[in-house]
């Protein structure tokens, strides 16, 4: 069955237009244009923004509102996706929205041009039965997610707070539930700090070992004491702190050459136990008494035990760990939730980061979205009953939120 055999839900209709702007990080593809003519004839005011920075690509960024009264519900996401792949492999075009077995199927039709749709569709039913918003409605929508995240949600937000414009409360429109719609609400986030740890040796001719300082010795002892002990067991929000050694390399093709450097890059997510800088300064001491440990390490040829020389940088700005704790907020969407579709969603902080690490310094901040099992795939899909679904609980939301903000 193709797309044209298939009458549209008004969600799906807006994420076929949004599917076929090619919209990979950075380029705006088309998108935040698709918007802007849904947005502006329902009274929105539409404000698009380039943002620069040094050694980045400009993005372009959306900002909407309707109303200019508080409460303001802000909705966020990201039209930008990311490559797609070999093209070939895709049963259909990846920026086609064709559909088959009842999905639609294209790059960011879960990851999160779906979710982005769902919302729109929802403000527009919305609108047309005559719901009154006693507050605004706006959309936060970057073109930046997937990239750098440097020129998307954190820059408009930036410039929001210089316009003394104030957002009182946001959903993240990412594809948080794991196997069905109504699963999981993320109310908060794990931190995230990423790092090199670097040993540097002395290269030298494998036959002869004594004329060399083999790093891979220095650099697995480092690796075992990064992975070794647990940093904590969890706490009553969160997982247990993780650190997951990603690539351990020495540059080095040859098989009797001893390398002169070995490199090992990591990723630490933390949860409320720590700060980000109390997490490099656990890492940094596990480094040091692995290091001077003469228990850990072997000896050199000539039966000295010195230190292991090595270095540690930390590769990009950290995430920090957060936990929304709004009752209006989470109430009003599990309200929703469970009133459209009988299910009590579980109140989640697991997974990896997203635009929430920005909006939280603003404002209180959650995360509900389509079913997240096919992002970044080939062939990603989102089934057309889940848009329709989606949709109906954001609909009510908006409702339930309107409501509890007039008590």
């Amino acid at each position: 069955m193709t797309l044209s055999d298939t009458p549209l839900s008004p969600a799906a209709g807006i994420l076929r237009d949004l599917i076929r702007c090619a919209s990979v990080t950075p380029d705006e593809g088309g998108a935040l244009t698709v918007l802007q003519n849904r947005l502006e004839p329902l009274g929105f005011k539409v404000i698009r923004k380039m943002s620069s920075s040094p050694g980045t690509p400009d993005v372009e960024n959306l900002y909407a509102r309707l109303g200019d009264k508080s409460p303001n519900l802000c909705f966020a996401g990201h039209t930008d996706v990311v490559p797609t792949g070999d093209e070939s492999a895709w049963t259909s075009g990846p920026f086609e929205g064709e559909i088959a077995n009842g999905h639609m199927i294209g790059r960011g039709a879960v990851d999160m041009k779906g979710g982005i749709a769902c919302f729109l569709a929802a403000v527009e039913a919305s609108l047309e039965s005559g719901q009154h918003f006693p507050g605004s409605v706006s959309f936060l929508i970057t073109g930046d997610e997937e990239g750098p995240a440097i020129n998307g949600t954190k820059a408009i937000l930036d410039w929001l707070v210089e316009q003394g414009e104030e957002i009182d409360a946001c959903v993240v429109g990412e594809p948080t539930n794991p196997d069905v719609i109504g699963d999981a609400i993320k109310i908060g986030r794990r931190g995230s700090v990423s790092g090199i740890v670097t040993v540097k040796g002395v290269q030298g001719h494998a036959a002869y070992p004594h004329l060399a300082d083999n790093p891979t010795r220095g650099i697995i002892t480092l690796v075992g004491a990064l992975m070794g002990e647990p940093y904590d067991h969890g706490t009553d929000n969160f997982q247990p702190t993780n650190l997951e050694v990603t690539s351990i390399d020495v540059g080095n093709p040859a098989f009797n050459v001893i390398p002169a450097i070995a490199k090992a890059q990591f990723n630490v997510r933390f949860n409320d136990t720590w700060s980000a800088d109390s997490i490099k300064a656990e890492i940094e001491c596990r480094l040091g008494e692995a290091a001077s440990d003469k228990y850990l390490r072997t000896d050199l040829a000539n039966g000295t035990r010195p230190p292991i020389k090595f270095e540690v940088e930390y590769t990009d700005r950290p995430s920090h760990v957060f936990l929304t704790k709004d009752d209006r907020l989470i109430a009003s969407l599990s309200q929703a939730i469970e009133d459209t579709i009988g299910r009590k969603p579980e109140l989640s902080t697991g997974g990896g980061t997203s635009d929430a690490r920005f909006i939280k310094d603003v404002c209180p901040v959650v995360e509900f979205g389509l079913v997240g099992q096919t992002m970044h795939q080939i062939d990603e899909r989102v089934a057309l009953d889940d848009l329709i679904t989606l949709t109906e609980i954001y609909k009510a939301f908006l409702a339930e939120f309107f409501v509890e903000a007039e008590k």
